[in-house]
């Protein structure tokens, strides 16, 4: 353990090639270059085929999910007096969604976002039976 106290000096300076790696455009000398062509064409590669697989993923929860028509629901007041910020958040949620929804009426991610508002409703409704 006293060993490990004492200072300890590099066997080599590294700043002489720390510098020369600076000043030749921050790549190292040591880097293939084919490795510096072919990962930039990977990630381009892998970013292209991301994008393709998320559209496509998309364009086929759209086509499965038919187009609902969004009814409008009047704000809900809870009596408990602890629920009502919630309850007023929840609405004003709801609210924005179905504007987005007049936009994008066959968006399946407003549709579950709408779904999921949906069902934090009603289980807010729920908490408030119990706490009356």
């Amino acid at each position: 353990m006293r060993v490990l106290r004492r200072p300890l000096a590099p066997r080599q300076d590294l700043w002489d090639r720390i510098e020369a790696a600076i000043d030749d455009g921050g790549t190292p000398a040591r880097a293939p270059r084919l490795a510096r062509r072919v990962l930039p064409a990977a990630g381009l590669a892998a970013a292209l085929l991301l994008a393709v697989a998320v559209g496509w993923h998309l364009h086929r929860a759209g086509a499965a999910a038919p187009a609902r028509a969004v009814a409008a629901a009047e704000p809900w007041k809870p009596v408990d007096p602890r629920l009502a910020g919630a309850a007023i958040v929840l609405d004003a949620a709801q609210m924005e969604l179905r504007q987005a929804m007049r936009q994008a009426p066959d968006s399946p991610a407003l549709q579950r976002l709408l779904a999921r508002t949906r069902r934090q409703q009603a289980s807010l409704r729920q908490l408030d039976r119990r706490a009356g």
